[in-house]
């Protein structure tokens, strides 16, 4: 390693003291070592700190993810967004499939790849949110508590389609999103929804900021449709079955 890519490490740890002595110290065996360790270790707490902010909860890894299952769904450009391709573009990345088939898994998966990669980012369901924000009293709570949701470098917005808000949760997630869009540097959101953006219609009806709403929303955005049975009643049929042989086999060595 050179001298320049060592004094770049040192200071970026804050280390100026080893940093002004490094003409005496550079040949000494410890101090990459040492140096190798605090960056690991602050890395270490950022991530914890990170995912604790987050808000991220239990969630199954991407190696349990049944890429045959879904009917439809295209592997290769999620895989391309797992490289935080959308984080670097400012793009916002919508998943758009019917319940079950893996859409916040997946959104979790993108989460926590940023998250990996050193990025802030929050986690939480459209209903949240918007019951969050409704919630402050005043319009200065109410503009402390969008940074929540406007300041992280992504933000995961789980379940858009599920219920149905009057006029003025749209406003509330038109406030959130122009906020994003406008925000120097990157500030992409990852959202999951069961309606495609012609039915938005249903879960905010009558909201007046819709068309700017979807327009802001899908602006350099990357859509994943993703179509097919639920997973989740897949397994609850599996559990079925397998609860069902259980019983047989017990009755049968019970009559024996």
């Amino acid at each position: 390693m050179s001298e320049g890519e060592m004094r770049a490490r040192l200071r970026r740890l804050g280390l100026y003291g080893l940093e002004r002595r490094l003409d005496e110290l550079s040949s000494e065996p410890w101090l990459a070592r040492m140096v190798s360790l605090e960056e690991a270790e602050r890395h270490r707490r950022g991530m914890e700190r990170r995912a604790r902010h987050a808000r991220l909860g239990q969630f199954k890894p991407l190696v349990d993810f049944e890429w045959t299952w879904p009917s439809k769904i295209d592997r290769e450009q999620y895989e391309e967004l797992l490289g935080l391709s959308f984080v670097r573009e400012n793009a916002n990345v919508v998943l758009v499939g019917p319940n079950g088939v893996g859409k916040t898994m997946l959104a979790k998966n993108l989460a926590w790849s940023a998250l990996s990669h050193g990025h802030t980012v929050c986690f939480t369901t459209a209903s949240d949110m918007l019951s969050d924000l409704s919630s402050q009293e005043t319009a200065s709570t109410r503009a402390r508590r969008l940074r929540r949701y406007v300041s992280p470098q992504v933000l995961v917005v789980d379940e858009v389609g599920y219920l149905a808000y009057d006029q003025s949760f749209a406003d509330l997630l038109f406030e959130v999103v122009p906020r994003r869009y406008q925000h120097a540097g990157p500030r992409p959101m990852v959202v999951t929804t069961n309606k495609p953006f012609a039915e938005w219609n249903q879960v905010f009806p009558s909201a007046a900021c819709l068309v700017t709403l979807i327009d802001r929303l899908v602006h350099r955005a990357e859509i994943l449709p993703i179509e097919g049975d639920s997973y989740r009643l897949k397994e609850a049929q599996e559990r079925t079955a397998r609860k069902t042989a259980a019983r047989k086999v017990k009755r049968l060595r019970n009559s024996t």
